[in-house]
């Protein structure tokens, strides 16, 4: 079933113009060439505004975080509308209980005054409202009355920060949302304790984009210059799922190879590593830059630590090296990977194991192993999840007129 020509509210974790490019915002584009799309940015707190007043992306706001500025920000190639909220307060260091709740709702009538003047000025009477995994503030929708409330689940609730009023908050955004789309089966499995109407479509990679890689006019990207091949390549944020203990014995039984970690540091990174001469930490780069950096790879890695919140990450990452074509290894972290990559990927389970698979697949790829991972990510692109995703609203939205005049 199609959702066409559909009003979609996106209230979104996830800022359109981050470091790198989220899932929220890959699919809100997607879902704009047959919808009308409205993405709302995650709003600054007061905190946020002083941080970030000299920033290009606060320039890029100024004049739109009015409660009643209806100004949206043009995004090259897409119908897509991106709107600012205004600032909130800052409340998240408070503990849990009456006074942040009560600041909570506070900070959810000016989001909801927000959008609610968005669509008025537009004319949009009937919605579909997306919150996608924004789950510090879950009272938004109700008030606003969308034809469908959906929550996009995204990853796991993680951190003190997060769980001090996440766990709470998500437990209600849960119970109400008239459906959940998760991003992985082990938070499918999850969330459907809380609520039935709770369906699994996994991540993928803007094909087009990681193709470019592929390109022989591409020239790999400067920050390449002066690394000796071969080179393992990671890009992606460098946080706490990195396993850095596994990284240094990659990094020690490889000492011929150069690892290259391309992305924001979110993370405390060991000393062994930062005084390795054979590692490198460039630091983040453009969304647009990707492909060059990727074409620089030799093979490309994602050693993430095996625990209870990696086994439910369906990584962006690893689509977009498939259809960059290179080779790839990866820790076992999630196992339902297996079913998405078709053999195409080597996944470990062990240190020793990630070890010889990086040697093996640099001895022994080809154009055949070539095709078939660029055959692999064709099948994981944001276009079919897009129709997945959509499907599931066009079924949910037909199934609440059931019965009605």
């Amino acid at each position: 079933m199609d959702l066409k020509g559909k009003n979609i509210v996106f209230f979104s974790l996830f800022r359109f113009d981050a470091d790198i490019e989220s899932t929220a915002f890959f699919l809100a584009r997607q879902l704009a060439l047959e919808n009308n799309v409205y993405y709302f940015d995650n709003a600054y707190t007061f905190n946020d505004w002083v941080k970030k007043r000299k920033t290009p992306a606060f320039r890029t706001r100024q004049g739109k975080f009015g409660l009643f500025s209806d100004e949206p920000i043009a995004y090259p190639g897409s119908s897509i509308e991106i709107h600012i909220l205004p600032v909130l307060l800052s409340i998240r260091f408070l503990p849990e209980g009456k006074i942040y709740r009560t600041l909570l709702k506070f900070n959810e009538y000016l989001i909801r005054t927000k959008i609610r003047h968005i669509l008025k000025k537009r004319g949009v009477h009937d919605f579909v409202f997306i919150n996608s995994f924004n789950f510090h503030f879950p009272g938004v929708a109700g008030p606003l009355h969308p034809q469908l409330t959906v929550y996009h689940c995204l990853d796991p609730i993680v951190g003190d920060f997060d769980r001090r009023h996440g766990l709470i908050s998500e437990r209600h955004l849960s119970e109400n949302a008239d459906l959940i789309i998760c991003s992985s089966r082990q938070l499918f499995q999850e969330k459907r304790t809380v609520n039935p109407e709770t369906y699994f479509v996994p991540n993928a990679a803007d094909l087009e984009h990681s193709r470019r890689a592929l390109d022989p006019g591409l020239l790999p990207s400067p920050l390449l210059a002066n690394v000796p091949h071969p080179i393992v390549g990671y890009l992606g944020s460098i946080e706490h799922r990195m396993d850095f203990s596994l990284l240094t014995h990659l990094v020690q039984q490889h000492a011929d190879k150069s690892f290259v970690l391309v992305g924001p540091i979110y993370a405390a990174i060991p000393e062994v590593l930062k005084r390795a001469p054979n590692v490198y930490f460039p630091g983040k780069v453009r969304f647009s830059d990707a492909p060059s950096v990727m074409k620089g790879y030799d093979l490309c890695i994602i050693p993430f630590k095996k625990d209870e919140h990696s086994a439910s990450i369906f990584p962006l990452k690893l689509f977009e090296y498939l259809g960059a074509g290179k080779p790839v290894v990866i820790s076992d972290f999630n196992p339902d990977l297996a079913d998405f990559t078709l053999g195409s990927v080597a996944m470990c389970a062990t240190p020793a194991a990630f070890v010889e698979a990086i040697q093996e697949a640099l001895d022994n790829d080809s154009d055949e192993r070539r095709a078939e991972r660029i055959s692999v990510a064709s099948k994981n692109t944001w276009k079919q999840r897009a129709k997945d995703f959509s499907g599931l609203i066009a079924t949910a939205l037909a199934q609440q007129t059931v019965g009605k005049p």
